[in-house]
């Protein structure tokens, strides 16, 4: 059963055609991914199924509802979670005020009752604050609970922003290239990480990634872009071993 589908989605900015005819479809409880070149359309593809843009052409169904050109926050709301490429920590607070803020996008609470402290603003507030405890518990992360976000190695920073992602409560989570910057230890680590969180959280995970070494080993499913256009889609064995994918991106060096 599939919890997303992008349906003959395209995204053109100006006489750019950024992502051509999209069709792709994520199913639920999986873990697939989304390749392809620098520059071949894949975050852009991410920023039009999170309602950064709305697409030019086409739809996207999360859950089959159609939530084409709906807000960012209220499609956070509906479900879906991101990290970024370039990691966006509140940098100067704590790990745990991090996923502590997440977990406000559930709170029913407004700013007279919370200013007010009325005993249901203040349930609300204290059964977030074990939320995020537990998460950070269940993460591994508890113990760096009162470290200054920037301060943290670059590989607990990434595992930060997932779980930042988790405290929403999300049921499909997009990962922009998860292992950016991290060296080979690091990145077997995440790799780990990213299939317990999948069956900690009955999650559905699509990530975009330039590691192959972690694409293929971890990814049920491969979708390959190449200049805004779908070229491949299949298991890990298939995708490297179609000649179009070896000529587009994994046989060029700069790019594996």
């Amino acid at each position: 059963m599939s919890i997303l589908k992008i349906n003959n989605v395209t995204m053109q900015f100006g006489g750019v055609t950024a992502v051509n005819n999209l069709n792709i479809e994520v199913q639920e409880g999986k873990i697939e991914a989304l390749i392809g070149p620098n520059g071949a359309g894949k975050t852009t593809a991410f920023n039009v199924i999170t309602g950064v843009y709305s697409p030019t052409k086409g739809n996207v169904y999360y859950k089959d509802e159609n939530i084409t050109g709906i807000t960012p926050d209220k499609i956070t709301k509906k479900g879906i979670a991101r990290t970024f490429q370039n990691i966006r920590l509140f940098k100067n607070l704590t790990v745990f005020d991090n996923i502590l803020i997440a977990n406000h996008l559930r709170i029913n609470s407004n700013f007279v009752s919370s200013t007010l402290r009325m005993p249901w603003s203040n349930k609300e507030e204290r059964l977030m604050r074990e939320k995020s405890e537990m998460l950070l518990d269940k993460l591994d992360l508890l113990r760096l609970k009162n470290e200054i976000a920037h301060s943290l190695p670059y590989g607990e920073q990434r595992k930060l922003e997932i779980a930042r992602a988790l405290a929403t409560d999300a049921d499909l989570l997009l990962l922009d290239e998860p292992a950016a910057g991290m060296n080979p230890s690091e990145t077997m680590e995440l790799s780990s990480f990213i299939h317990n969180i999948r069956d900690e959280f009955k999650l559905t995970i699509f990530m975009i990634e330039h590691h192959m070494d972690l694409v293929m080993e971890i990814s049920e499913k491969i979708y390959v872009l190449d200049f805004g256009q779908l070229i491949a889609e299949g298991t890990a064995n298939e995708v490297k071993n179609d000649q179009r994918v070896i000529e587009a991106y994994l046989g060029v060096e700069e790019d594996a």
